[in-house]
């Protein structure tokens, strides 16, 4: 297990899974100390990766496959052990190595929207035992290098995009450091009949959390994940997660506090969570000025079932302690026309305030408080309680295409608080880098998946187009500019070289001029295209 210890961490935690909390540090013996750890740790995996005995068999199909949101899929995984020693002997190893290209262009530029690009050179190595006696274990490193190519300068790197998980921000304002090698994955997972138990770092799939995985590194999570499956057709799932590792961190860190307050600095703010849909307002010193505790932990729940042969339904729910509470109950349903199938779906999101509106108030931006939230559009002013309401049709015909029609609707109220990446959205009208979870905002949104191979046209390569139209409450001054968006992916697997995939994305976003600032004056023109290309090679 990789726990680092320090003394002077800010948040130190009091459960037994804390025994190592978050660290981050500061001082340049520190991150030495840091580097040569995961050094360490690269090295010893590929020394066992590459003196195994376990070769994988021909096998129909990769090792490991990346799905459409670039989520890893281990199709071949270590069979059982017969003893301690063959628990690492007959393991198996993943490799990937990687490139993500990154172009932001605005239509107006400014001293804070300045264009941007940025390139990540890196790539993985995971390596996952055989099971003996139950028991198997997971470490994967990670490596990310963003100042070989288009490095932007020390002082303009919060002015980077979507780019900005190619390296950390904080290393490079602290130390000028754009490479990032992370062991992001450290988990031993035992199995119990149809019970199954992981602890450690590791990645979480579920409805509130995702690995996101479409830079560079995942988001993964500190913690317990328990899975059972005795009652047929349905998973239930409980964790407990006490840490998160953003993509762009090369520590874990709190699961919702914004800004360390360590020391006056300007970049304290990228040193905890700073996802771009995070809540700006629940800080380090607000929680402390009330009385609360900086170390929280997230509790996560869920029933995933298949009622008969076409009802799937899911209920989770997530526990914020003295921050939220949030249910989320989705259903989808296969109808057949013919040859077509029609899934209607429905997602409700219900968050309820614990205590997280007096500190953070009901606005992400976290400026909206009970003196001013009237005159900013908002219905509270010290409540986080809110809703959401997603719905959509997905027609898929026999063959190459399939089609998705969806709606989401947020209640006027808070905002949704999501700075896990599993995107309240997703799925149904969320385009790509788009953040349409702000209180009163609807969107609209069509989606058109095509097979290129299967429709003739170009063998081993995929097209999806969508377009969303979203509406934002133009009352309130925190929130974004209405805008529609056009976004595209083609991606293209190599049929010479098995595991080389190549991804092109791009979403071209044209905002309306109908956002003006509390003086009365219209806000810039945030229009803008962004060009993704990615290279992935898994082997």
């Amino acid at each position: 297990m990789w726990w680092i210890t320090d003394a002077d961490a800010p948040n130190r935690g009091t459960s037994a899974i804390k025994t190592a909390p978050a660290v981050h540090f500061k001082k340049e013996k520190d991150m030495k100390r840091m580097k040569l750890i995961s050094g360490a740790a690269a090295a010893a995996l590929a020394l066992t990766a590459l003196t195994t005995t376990a070769v994988a068999e021909d096998n129909a199909k990769p090792k490991r496959s990346l799905k459409g949101n670039m989520q890893v899929v281990y199709n071949q995984l270590p069979g059982e052990a017969a003893s301690f020693g063959e628990m690492f002997s007959e393991g198996m190893w993943y490799g990937r190595l990687r490139m993500n290209n990154f172009e932001w262009d605005w239509k107006e530029e400014t001293t804070k929207n300045k264009n941007n690009r940025a390139t990540g050179i890196g790539g993985s190595v995971v390596y996952k035992t055989a099971r003996y006696s139950g028991v198997a274990a997971t470490l994967g490193v990670y490596y990310s290098n963003g100042g070989l190519m288009n490095k932007t300068d020390a002082d303009d790197i919060g002015t980077v995009k979507a780019g900005k998980d190619t390296f950390s921000r904080f290393n490079v304002k602290e130390d000028d450091d754009y490479s990032m090698l992370v062991p992001a994955e450290a988990n031993i997972d035992v199995q119990l009949g149809k019970t199954n138990i992981k602890l450690g770092d590791q990645i979480f799939e579920s409805v509130f959390t995702k690995s996101n995985d479409t830079k560079m590194i995942p988001n993964t999570f500190r913690g317990v994940v328990v899975e059972n499956k005795d009652i047929s057709g349905v998973k239930l799932t409980a964790a407990y997660f006490t840490n998160q590792k953003l993509r762009d961190h090369t520590t874990m860190h709190d699961v919702i506090t914004f800004d360390t307050d360590i020391d006056s600095t300007n970049n304290t703010k990228w040193n905890n969570n700073d996802d771009s849909a995070g809540h700006q307002g629940l800080t380090y010193k607000r929680f402390k000025d009330a009385g609360k505790e900086v170390d929280h932990t997230l509790t996560i729940l869920s029933a995933q079932s298949k009622l008969g042969e076409n009802l799937k339904a899911d209920l989770s729910y997530l526990m914020l302690p003295e921050v939220l509470n949030s249910a989320v109950l989705e259903a989808n349903y296969t109808l057949k026309a013919g040859d077509t199938k029609i899934i209607p779906g429905v997602r409700y999101y219900k968050q309820m305030d614990n205590g997280g509106g007096k500190i953070g108030g009901p606005s992400l931006k976290g400026s909206i408080i009970t003196t001013n939230y009237k005159a900013s559009g908002y219905t509270t002013g010290d409540s986080l309680d809110s809703s959401l309401t997603n719905v959509r049709v997905v027609i898929q015909p026999k063959g190459a295409m399939k089609y998705t029609i969806g709606y989401s609707a947020v209640e006027d109220a808070a905002d949704i608080v999501a700075p896990w990446r599993g995107f309240p959205t997703g799925g149904y009208t969320r385009a790509m880098a788009q953040y349409n979870w702000n209180a009163n905002t609807k969107t609209t949104m069509v989606q058109a998946n095509a097979d290129l191979g299967k429709a003739g046209l170009v063998d081993n390569t995929t097209l999806m187009v969508r377009y969303a139209i979203q509406d934002f409450d133009d009352k309130k001054t925190t929130t974004q500019a209405d805008s529609n968006i056009l976004h595209a992916d083609i991606v293209h697997k190599l049929a010479a070289v098995e595991g080389l995939e190549f991804k092109f994305r791009t979403g071209l976003v044209t905002a309306k001029d109908d956002i003006k600032d509390t003086a009365g004056t219209t806000k810039t023109d945030v229009s803008y295209n962004e060009y993704r290309f990615e290279i992935n090679y898994l082997f």
